[in-house]
């Protein structure tokens, strides 16, 4: 009788781990939407503090699901962290510097690949900013690839870089939407032109993509992409908005509609086109079945006029976008996704976005090839189980205009002086508005923005109990400043400084 009873308890083990490994089937598996905002601040938002704006729309995504109150970007800046999102790889593992060329290598599996082998259905809406074909001048006139639809996207409608830098034109799939023969594109870089250039010919394409309706063209573009349904497929969308970066330019109907000047206007409108999107699902009987992450590529920049009128756009954070300090790189996560994410639920352990790619593939059965996703892996349980779940990932690198930073448990070690980025990049001014009126204060830097003269080499802060930085512990923890060095060196072993740069 034992012998039968081990028998058939070996056969419902192994009935188990067969059902165990049966693949979703195509109704059962989850639509994805991620979606990118552009330089928004880890206070951007009403559910992060933000008092002198609204983002009811937004906020529902809290209120529906999780927030992450300790996510970061890879990059303070927009390529590198895009790239990273992507792709699950650290941006300094590149052998080039980012630039105009597309940042991927031929064969590299992104994150819509994987969906797409999974029987998804693919596309991309909105800021591209990871490069077209394989030279460093991109010829705007001829086919442009590869691009997205050669790393899984099926589709790609959207700006090729961020809307301040030419070409100012709508692209679908490989070509400029308007393109002229008789009126061709090129971008001239002489002196004179501005950090990106200037725009040369291409006038009809530039009449089709007004400034300050990228965003809501590019909410109608996804409502299209989500109703057009194939009923045996579910769909995998990389949503990439442009607000609020630079130049801050709401439509008219939104202007004047905030606390906070046109910043918080443009912030706004951001919020109204994530509801057009939210409508559609709900219109469409798929909210239920849609995972939706909503998260920023790198902290904000700060604003005068928005300073002035009571709005921080990173809050008590030290820095700004481009910098290693919590300011570039901490950012708003919302993750939604109805009766399997907890709704209103918090989760307050580090979260890195190099993990988005394994988590979001994982989080909907798709099987992740070996080699992809070399420095992310699966944070499922962080989303599913935000308050219980352990923490998983403790270590993570971030990035800035001009250096690395590393996270390990509770500690930022910085191997320089200063931001790590723009905003005080001794011995130049800082950068945006003046540092003094930022009214942050840190230790190694005065109220001119420039590092003191008796400033520690390093930087080395205890983020859970001095997250604004206000305190370099480099010279009273020379343990912990020892071992964050070497775990650094390690990391970045043969890392250069061309290979740690990329576009803003």
């Amino acid at each position: 009788m034992r012998s039968i009873g081990i028998n058939i308890s070996l056969a419902l083990r192994a009935a188990l781990i067969a059902v165990a490994i049966v693949p979703l089937s195509a109704a059962e598996k989850p639509n994805v939407i991620l979606m990118v905002a552009d330089d928004l601040g880890y206070r951007d938002l009403s559910c992060y503090g933000a008092t002198k704006l609204a983002t009811p729309r937004i906020d529902s995504l809290s209120r529906d699901g999780a927030r992450f109150t300790d996510a970061h970007s890879y990059s303070g800046i927009c390529m590198p962290s895009r790239y990273a999102m992507l792709s699950g790889r650290y941006g300094f593992r590149l052998s080039r510097p980012m630039d105009y060329a597309c940042n991927f290598d031929p064969g590299q599996v992104l994150l819509p690949q994987v969906f797409r082998d999974a029987g998804y259905r693919t596309a991309a809406i909105g800021k591209w900013h990871n490069g077209f074909g394989t030279q460093r001048e991109v010829d705007w006139n001829a086919p442009l690839k590869p691009g997205p639809l050669e790393f899984g996207f099926d589709s790609f409608f959207g700006t090729p870089r961020t809307h301040s830098e030419p070409p100012l034109v709508f692209v679908r799939d490989h070509a400029i939407l308007g393109w002229d023969k008789n009126d061709p594109i090129s971008v001239d870089k002489s002196p004179g032109t501005g950090a990106h250039g200037k725009q040369v010919g291409g006038k009809k394409a530039m009449e089709l993509r007004p400034d300050e309706k990228i965003d809501m063209i590019s909410a109608k573009e996804a409502v299209k992409f989500i109703i057009s349904k194939n009923t045996t497929q579910p769909f995998f969308l990389y949503l990439a908005w442009q607000a609020p970066h630079n130049p801050i330019n709401p439509s008219s109907d939104f202007r004047g509609k905030s606390g906070s000047g046109i910043y918080g206007d443009y912030i706004q409108q951001l919020d109204h086109c994530v509801g057009v999107v939210l409508d559609a699902l709900e219109k469409n009987d798929l909210a239920r079945d849609t995972i939706i992450v909503f998260t920023s590529d790198n902290g904000g920049r700060y604003h005068g006029e928005a300073m002035r009128k009571g709005h921080r756009c990173n809050g008590e954070l030290l820095g700004q976008k481009t910098d290693v300090w919590e300011g570039g790189h901490r950012v708003a996560l919302l993750a939604r996704w109805p009766q399997k994410i907890p709704a209103g639920t918090e989760r307050k352990e580090y979260f890195h976005q190099i993990d988005l790619m394994a988590t979001l593939t994982d989080l909907a059965g798709a099987k992740l090839p070996t080699e992809a996703s070399p420095d992310g892996a699966s944070e499922k349980s962080a989303f599913l189980d935000p308050v219980k779940s352990p923490v998983k990932r403790t270590t993570g690198m971030h990035h800035g205009t001009r250096g690395l930073a590393l996270r390990d448990e509770k500690w930022l070690y910085i191997p320089q002086q200063g931001s790590g980025g723009k905003t005080v990049p001794q011995p130049e001014k800082p950068w945006s508005i003046p540092y003094r009126d930022m009214k942050t204060l840190t230790s190694d830097v005065d109220e001119l923005g420039q590092v003191k003269a008796d400033a520690p080499k390093e930087q080395l802060y205890d983020l859970t109990k001095d997250l604004a930085q206000t305190t370099n512990l480099a010279t009273t923890e020379k343990e912990t400043l020892q071992t964050m060095r070497k775990k650094y060196n390690a990391l970045t072993a043969g890392v250069t400084r061309q290979q740690s740069g990329g576009g803003e």
